[in-house]
């Protein structure tokens, strides 16, 4: 597939820079509904699920990973701690990342968390080890805060905000933002009409921003990143999947999440899985999710699971004033029945034991 037919043309103003208040305030496109009966708010998405829906949900937390930093005698930069190495050290962003020389140590300017600088990485990441006393994650409240996608611009006064309500272990550098709309009344609300939450974990990395920057989509190589589906979890998607009953996703963390487990079996691992046009879903039927960025490898998965359909719906998304990205509005997506390429791009990595 070429990558220029998951272009298209988002406005700048249409890029929501605050989240929806309350959270599920935030508009709700459902396409298989008919006429102003599609525009509805997540408030309303327990009346859109059937019962016995098994709700799977991605309650990855964000790590405060982003912390500025101060060169002797030379101007502040920053650290952006990506994914735990091995012996203490990290996967980072570094900025300015070539006047920092192999060796050296930088300071947090808030607190006593500091960073050896190691080896260049491609990418443009670095490795790097943080010096500290006690906890990290600790040191990393005092000296880090939460990274923001970098289209947007505004502070966000509440850091809460850009986690989920049901975000438990940290780990991420990015959160799954399909989650960001639910709240607990919405949550009860899904258990009061039949459906079961069950939750999976996949550690959001920064390729989530990152554009398709080959030709063709399926040339485009995404970091792996990892993941955990929790024994329940998979019962209870083996046991809808037996009695025809839906498996909706809450974001594409999720769907990854689902469809590494039921490519290779292994519950946790690394997986790289990259979904395009022409994939099978062995799991997933319904999606929430936010509007995704032009040419991204998120499309790419909408475009497997609705077909080319996403253009339209997202024309229509723009013309109804709907807020894209991040802390945008959502979509509520059934998966369309679309033609199978056997030979479509799928990397999982099981877990060493």
């Amino acid at each position: 597939m070429d990558t220029s037919e998951l272009d298209y043309e988002l406005p700048e103003a249409a890029v929501a820079q605050h989240p929806a208040e309350p959270r599920d305030a935030a508009r709700l496109f459902v396409p298989i509904l008919d006429g102003a009966d599609r525009h509805r708010h997540v408030s309303d998405l327990p009346s859109l699920v059937e019962p016995g829906t098994v709700v799977v949900l991605n309650d990855t937390r964000v790590l405060p990973a982003r912390v500025a930093v101060r060169r002797p005698g030379s101007s502040d930069g920053e650290v952006l701690l990506l994914e735990a190495a091995s012996d203490g050290w990290w996967e980072a962003l570094c900025r300015p990342s070539r006047k920092l020389r192999e060796g050296s140590v930088v300071h947090a300017v808030v607190g006593d968390l500091a960073f050896e600088l190691g080896a260049t990485l491609d990418d443009g990441r670095r490795m790097v080890r943080p010096v500290h006393q006690g906890d990290l994650l600790a040191a990393l409240d005092v000296s880090g805060v939460v990274p923001l996608p970098p289209y947007v611009h505004e502070r966000l006064d509440d850091p809460e905000r850009y986690q989920t309500v049901f975000a438990r272990v940290p780990g991420s550098v990015a959160a799954p933002t399909a989650g960001l709309h639910l709240t607990p009344a919405v949550l009860d609300r899904l258990r009061d009409v039949g459906a079961e939450l069950h939750r999976v974990e996949l550690v959001v990395g920064l390729d989530t921003f990152r554009p398709i920057s080959t030709t063709r989509v399926e040339d485009h190589v995404i970091h792996s990143e990892q993941y955990t589906v929790p024994p329940s979890t998979w019962d209870a998607v083996t046991a809808a999947r037996d009695d025809g009953r839906p498996v909706l996703a809450v974001g594409t963390t999720t769907v990854r999440s689902l469809e590494s487990m039921a490519a290779t079996g292994a519950p946790s691992g690394r997986t790289s899985l990259f979904i395009t046009p022409g994939d099978r879903f062995a799991v997933v039927d319904r999606l929430l999710t936010n509007f995704h960025l032009p040419r991204s490898s998120l499309l790419a998965l909408i475009e497997a699971f609705t077909g080319p359909v996403w253009r339209d719906l997202y024309g229509e998304a723009l013309a109804a004033g709907y807020r894209f990205l991040s802390f945008g509005d959502a979509m509520l997506l059934d998966r369309a029945e679309v033609e199978v390429d056997a030979t479509a791009t799928r990397s999982v990595e099981e877990e060493p034991a």
